[in-house]
């Protein structure tokens, strides 16, 4: 699990603080520009008929190879290639970031209505940001179930370790393997992000971990997709690494 808390490519860098500077959201052609030239297109509601954002490299959803026309839909597997991303939106509620060397599983369910909704995420492998409002779901790793309401988070799943951080909203964090090993968390701003192991004695297999590896600014990103903006407001010193020291 690299711990990396830099943006490392210098044009997504541009763009993280152009979003945290808010040009998106006052107009100014050139940030449209600029999200345009890293992104493929303006930071803005997809339209229902659209689920991909993006693809950098390359994604399979149900083993056939993703393009710009693919939809996705809960009960559906994603896959991606190393060094390939894929930015994605499912029911038009679910936004999520999907990185290199991921396996991603979406159980569902019908609703009263006979629609298909999005239930539970398995990481089989690989690094996910997700975010949704006002629906229960279950994530789950090889080493830690997290039940999950409306949240914004963000999960690496390794075959023995988990890493786990609530960027807001209410989580309950278990490790499978230690069942005297669980927690809630309840965030407003990556307060608390976790460990969750398989090797420790009962009851230690959760502890504290730094952020890493995703940003405010990818978060805003992928709620645009879905028409909204994150419960938080950007500071002036356009937050993309660690505050605290855990």
């Amino acid at each position: 699990m690299k711990h990396s808390n830099e943006v490392e490519d210098p044009q997504r860098r541009r763009l993280v603080q152009a979003l945290a500077a808010g040009l998106f959201s006052v107009g100014l052609p050139g940030a449209h520009a600029l999200a345009a030239g890293i992104f493929g297109s303006r930071p803005a509601k997809l339209p229902a008929d659209q689920s991909v954002y993006r693809i950098t490299g390359h994604a399979a959803v149900n083993g056939q190879e993703a393009t710009p026309e693919t939809r996705i839909n809960p009960g559906d597997t994603v896959e991606t290639a190393k060094d390939s991303e894929i930015i994605f939106v499912v029911n038009g509620n679910h936004a999520m970031i999907l990185r290199g060397d991921s396996h991603l599983v979406m159980e569902s369910a019908q609703d009263g209505s006979g629609s298909r909704l999005i239930n539970g995420l398995r990481l089989l492998t690989g690094k996910l940001l997700s975010v949704s409002r006002n629906t229960a779901m279950r994530v789950s790793t090889t080493a830690a179930t997290i039940g999950i309401r409306g949240t914004g988070f963000y999960v690496e799943a390794d075959p023995l370790l988990t890493y786990f951080c609530t960027c807001y909203g209410v989580t309950e964090i278990s490790a499978i393997a230690d069942p005297a090993s669980r927690t809630i968390v309840e965030s407003k701003h990556h307060d608390r992000p976790l460990y969750i192991g398989m090797d420790a004695e009962p009851g230690n297999n959760i502890r504290q971990a730094p952020m890493i590896n995703h940003t405010d600014q990818e978060l805003a990103l992928i709620e645009a997709l879905v028409g909204r903006t994150t419960p938080f407001v950007f500071e002036n010193d356009s937050y993309s690494s660690p505050r605290r020291n855990y």
